[in-house]
């Protein structure tokens, strides 16, 4: 069989193999863990040179989409397409295309959650009975005029002032020399850092797994993800000291409490390690705390609080009063959010005057307190109720408890799963996020057990027992 390329093209050889299997990969014509030919079959098949062919593959390794092993051949990655860089000659070809970095089981699960059988433990959202009420008075369209006069680049000065007295109460945040930009959400607050701390071809660290990774941002603006690993405590000190030593790396991102997806918490000795190991090599933090009015349990002091000049502290509450409501922060020293506010005008990015009025009246509400504490209190409950349905699948699955944020990360036990393996989550009615969209992990899976009510759990019981015994079904049929 032969592959066109065009030979008379301004675009080198190698650049037409590479977009051809991305083409291919996102297509699904090669799937995960899919073997590719040859380097002699495809310098056949593509009439170019064997070298032509190895400077592609090897191209195609460094951006993420397929391994290279001697005397194994290239096969397709099976972990995170987030993760997965595009070359600019690719990107500015392909812009249009509907597969571009959307990873095929997110497009499945889109589809299934239509159908009412479904338990949808996948979605970064509280269910919608959780969400808490409050009562707003009627706005005329004058008054809402009005309060839109006192919007600056940085967000509406009333809900600025509302939310630094909050995180100051609730979270010791001290505002001397910082400043707030609110954001349209925690999105807009990244799509911010990337804009004003990054260029192309720039590297950040973060966890391993991280949410970040199932994002596509950052392979579209050509900015290198590094995974460092963590443990039960948080990130590891020396597996990122390595990478600050090796690579030029711009920030680190964390999410230290109820880490996305392994619902970890960072503990304070390994806050303060890792701000003292950031602060050596003049690398600045930032702090991700969407989940952080969802403590189920007392925790460490925010790293905004141990380093407030070192760190970049990123908030929202959207977790909290639903995504409808898109409303996060960023708190930076003053110089540098000034930056922030200043990249929103030249952007043209607005963070809209209602949802900023909504959010400061649900703040200020004298009921604000009480519909936080009694929905955490049902997160408590269902929390404990969740790890109690677990417990007859202990010897196949692990888990660890969770002091806070909608997350459960349970790892398979026995031999290591592929990606295909996941579908049979699907097939069962059961929207999970498998660990290869975080990592390129496959064994491990983060279930939102905020939207399993009492009502649920013994759907959930039957669907999870006959996955699990499908699962392992699957694995004795492959080792046999």
């Amino acid at each position: 069989m032969v592959f066109m390329i065009d030979k008379t093209s301004n675009q080198p050889l190698y650049q037409q193999i590479v977009a051809y299997f991305i083409d291919q990969i996102q297509s699904g014509r090669y799937g995960p863990g899919d073997r590719l030919p040859p380097e002699r079959e495809l310098a056949h098949s593509f009439a170019v040179n064997r070298s032509t062919v190895v400077k592609a593959l090897d191209e195609l390794k460094s951006l993420g989409w397929i391994s290279r092993k001697q005397g194994s051949g290239s096969k397709v990655l099976e972990g995170r397409w987030g993760s997965r860089q595009a070359p600019l000659s690719y990107l500015r070809a392909s812009l249009d295309s509907p597969y571009l970095q959307q990873d095929p089981f997110i497009t499945e699960i889109q589809q299934l959650r239509q159908q009412p059988e479904v338990l949808d433990l996948y979605t970064g959202d509280l269910p919608p009975n959780l969400i808490p009420d409050f009562a707003f008075p009627a706005f005329t369209w004058e008054e809402i005029r009005k309060e839109s006069q006192l919007l600056s680049p940085s967000g509406y000065r009333p809900l600025e002032e509302t939310l630094l007295r909050h995180l100051s109460e609730a979270f010791d945040l001290n505002a001397k020399g910082q400043k707030l930009v609110i954001t349209a959400g925690s999105t807009q607050g990244i799509t911010l850092l990337m804009q004003v701390l990054l260029r192309a071809g720039d590297c950040i660290a973060t966890e391993d797994p991280s949410f970040l990774f199932a994002l596509p941002l950052f392979s579209t603006m050509n900015v290198q993800l590094i995974g460092i690993q963590q443990d039960l405590e948080g990130i590891l000190p020396q597996a990122l000291e390595r990478t600050l030593k090796e690579k030029k790396i711009k920030f680190v991102y964390l999410n230290p409490s109820f880490q996305n997806p392994t619902g970890h918490t960072m503990s304070l000795g390994r806050r303060k390690a890792i701000i003292s190991l950031c602060q050596r090599y003049q690398v600045p933090i930032i702090e991700d705390d969407v989940f952080g009015e969802l403590a189920l349990a007392e925790t460490p002091p925010k790293l905004k609080a141990l380093a407030p000049e070192t760190v970049i502290y990123l908030g929202s509450l959207s977790k909290l009063l639903g995504s409808s409501i898109k409303i996060g922060w960023l708190l930076a020293p003053e110089a540098l959010a000034e930056q922030f506010a200043q990249a929103k005008r030249r952007m043209s990015i607005d963070t809209t005057i209602f949802p900023q009025v909504l959010a400061n009246i649900a703040l200020q509400s004298s009921d604000y307190q009480r519909q936080q504490e009694q929905l955490v209190q049902e997160m408590i409950h269902r929390s404990a109720a969740f790890e109690k349905i677990l417990l007859p699948f202990k010897d196949d699955w692990q888990w660890q408890p969770i002091k806070g944020g909608l997350y459960f990360w349970l790892h398979w036990r026995h031999a290591p799963l592929r990606r295909g393996d996941w579908q049979i989550f699907l097939r069962n009615g059961l929207l999970v996020a498998p660990a290869f969209l975080f990592s390129n992990e496959t064994s491990a899976v983060r279930l939102n057990y905020t939207r399993l009510s009492a009502n649920d759990l013994t759907q959930f019981t039957d669907h999870f027992q006959r996955i699990t015994l499908q699962l392992k079904e699957q694995s004795n049929e492959r080792n046999h």
